[in-house]
């Protein structure tokens, strides 16, 4: 490899990933985020020499991302969440199997979960790592697929990364009047879309961090009636890829004490998705589900149990077995061991 082509190469990873953050807000998929922006990077260090810096690199690289995820986009249905696809159950113990709730669905059907650290750069301002946490949490990313591509495009550039009018247009190769145009429509729809409140992680909030600990003391001695006091009234309870959801405290018990309690004796291992608090669970088995925690007003308002694990879990840098020293050693780093975590 010559000096200049890893000259070229070092430039371009500089914009990885801040490019994965937008393409996963456009696609909904962390594994299709990181194709797109593995296209982008092939395209651009094709096309490198006749760049000539006529406009900035990264205007340029978001110009490819766009045009990347637009092409990916064309023919995909939306990704959704099992609540936006369904009623929910109200019998969680009549559900067997063979039941239609629990066929995996197509994994370009259900929204997926990303890793905080391949989507919002590094910051050590608390404060803007929290405003960038807000925009890949599950419902907003999931609110934006219900807008048109262009017009997702649109919203992201202008509501998230900030660019300005002229700057989009020039990217879209469109009129300011018509990014405006596009930008009203947007958010119309996304202020018509119910969104699940939801908490970013706060690893300063003693409260928020109490109440992650009391989740995690009364999961792994399975005390559903102590986790139980820890949930909103109308909670929810989802399983991707299965269809399969409840609302409700009764309903979330019922499930976890019936068909679910193969989870008893599980051990979890804190991450963060999404800008939430996650965990990794780990049944006596094996690795079971990566848990993403939706918290409002001081109590879990959405437990989100992604189930594909030989995917989700490589992606989060999770062991395919328990490792207790690891469980210590992540549980320290995300600042729930004063609220009386054991490893």
């Amino acid at each position: 490899m010559s000096l200049v082509t890893a000259g070229v190469e070092q430039e371009l990873e500089r914009y990885r990933v801040e490019l994965t953050g937008y393409c996963y807000r456009m696609l909904g998929s962390g594994f299709e985020a990181e194709d797109a922006v593995q296209e982008t990077m092939v395209r651009a260090w094709k096309n490198f020499e006749r760049f000539e810096g006529r406009s900035a690199l990264r205007s340029w690289l978001y110009r490819i991302a766009t045009n990347v995820c637009l092409d990916m986009l064309g023919s995909a249905q939306r990704r959704a969440r099992p609540m936006e696809l369904g009623p929910a159950s109200n019998s969680p113990n009549s559900i067997g199997p063979t039941s239609p709730e629990v066929t995996p669905l197509a994994e370009n059907v259900w929204l997926g979960p990303v890793p905080d650290s391949r989507v919002l750069p590094e910051t050590s301002d608390p404060a803007d790592m929290a405003v960038a946490r807000e925009t890949v949490r599950l419902a907003f990313v999931a609110a934006l697929q219900h807008l048109p591509a262009k017009q997702r495009a649109v919203l992201i550039l202008r509501e998230v990364l900030a660019w300005s009018a002229q700057e989009v247009a020039e990217l879209l190769d469109t009129t300011v009047a018509s990014v405006n145009s596009a930008l009203q429509r947007a958010r119309t729809t996304i202020a018509e879309i119910s969104q699940t409140p939801a908490e970013t992680l706060k690893p300063l909030d003693k409260d928020q961090l109490s109440l992650l600990a009391r989740y995690v003391d009364a999961f792994e001695r399975y005390d559903m009636d102590s986790l139980a006091t820890l949930l909103h009234e109308d909670a929810t309870l989802s399983m991707p890829p299965l269809a399969l959801w409840f609302r409700g405290i009764a309903n979330i018990r019922d499930w976890m004490l019936g068909t679910g309690n193969g989870c008893q004796g599980s051990k979890l291992v804190p991450t963060v998705a999404n800008g939430l608090p996650a965990f990794g669970q780990y049944r006596t088995t094996g690795p079971w589900a990566l848990i993403v925690l939706e918290i409002s007003n001081g109590r879990i308002a959405g437990v989100n149990n992604f189930l594909d694990v030989d995917r989700v879990f490589p992606l989060f840098g999770l062991p395919m077995e328990y490792d207790p020293a690891q469980a210590s050693k992540a549980k320290e780093q995300y600042q729930l061991w004063a609220g009386g975590f054991n490893a």
